[in-house]
């Protein structure tokens, strides 16, 4: 799996993707470089993600605050010591509460010990393979954790909104038509979403969404 590690990677891929659409460069050039949005490989991140889901930021925080005094370092094994009704009770949904123990008990058979030998399309297969992650999880999960190079989350909302402004889209576009876009910019399609992501934060700043 091609990694995106060091702010050197992210100049490199930022170089390219200008290359081939020049209206990524302005983004750099006004703004700055994007954050690399790392995160700590294993099951917590994972979990962190799933909490996330569909939630604000306000609430997701304060759910993950609940779940991390109950359960601590989230070890697969303490996990799994909570029921569904128990992980329920402190916030999540019950779908989140069963994947979170599905994801646990995936991680307690080693499914993702070998993830530093694992390419991209192997390690993005086993996630979805778990109840309740979908393109999305998995994607932010390739992304932030696995720090892989051409993860794409073409589902996220954020991520839509900023390529119908950039690109001048009519429409907001769909994760079909997000995929699509990506496709030329492979393999540093990770870099992609993040420049989208800091455009997108300049979009709220100026209350165009």
């Amino acid at each position: 799996m091609q990694r995106l590690e060091t702010e050197n990677d992210l100049k490199a891929a930022v170089a390219q993707l200008a290359a081939i659409e020049p209206r990524f460069g302005p983004i750099v050039e006004h703004h700055g470089l994007p954050p690399l949005r790392h995160a700590a490989s294993g099951l917590g991140s994972l979990l962190r993600i799933v909490t996330d889901q569909l939630i604000s930021l306000k609430a997701g925080e304060a759910i993950w605050s609940r779940l991390a005094t109950c359960i601590g370092g989230f070890a697969p094994q303490e996990v799994l010591k909570l029921s569904e009704p128990e992980l329920r009770a402190l916030g999540l949904s019950g779908a989140k509460a069963r994947t979170f123990r599905a994801a646990a008990a995936a991680f307690a058979e080693g499914w993702f010990d070998d993830t530093h030998t694992m390419g991209e399309d192997e390690l993005q297969r086993r996630l979805l393979d778990i109840p309740g992650v979908g393109p999305w999880t998995a994607s932010i999960y390739l992304l932030t954790a696995a720090r892989a190079a051409d993860a794409w989350p073409a589902p996220d909302l954020a991520l839509q909104v900023a390529a119908q402004d950039l690109f001048g889209m009519v429409d907001r576009p769909s994760s079909r038509v997000m995929v699509e876009l990506g496709a030329p910019w492979r393999p540093n399609r990770s870099v992609a979403a993040l420049l989208l992501w800091q455009h997108y934060r300049v979009l709220r700043g100026r209350s165009i969404v």
